[in-house]
């Protein structure tokens, strides 16, 4: 079964924010924090630790 990325994201991130409760403050801050990331020059070294 194959599930797009942003769907199993969107459904984990619904169920940790039910369950864990965090402050509005840090989901803004660890979402801003990612996609900032993500097209940062650090992104080809985060794709190969990931991998």
């Amino acid at each position: 079964m194959n599930v797009p990325l942003w769907l199993a994201l969107l459904v984990v991130g619904g169920l940790g924010i039910k369950l864990i409760r965090p402050p509005w403050w840090l989901v803004a801050v660890l979402l801003l924090g990612g996609y900032l990331l993500a097209d940062s020059l650090l992104a080809p070294v985060i794709d190969t630790t990931i991998k």
